[in-house]
């Protein structure tokens, strides 16, 4: 898909990202999670839900 194509979603993202580098404190009140995962990519995503699932397994068994 060509740069002048985008879709609206994409265009969105992109705004919501150039204001986030602009203004990066303006984000504390909310959208901590999804902005945390959207600026990662999806291998380390996965990788951060695999140590939180293993880390939960860790605790139940060690922990009771």
């Amino acid at each position: 898909m060509s740069e002048d194509k985008e879709t609206p979603e994409k265009r969105r993202e992109k705004l919501r990202q150039e204001e986030l580098k602009r203004n990066p404190g303006g984000s504390l009140h909310g959208g901590g999670l999804p902005d945390f995962v959207g600026s990662m990519g999806w291998k380390s995503t996965g990788i951060l839900i695999l140590i939180i699932i293993i880390g939960f397994i860790f605790v139940s068994l060690f922990f009771k």
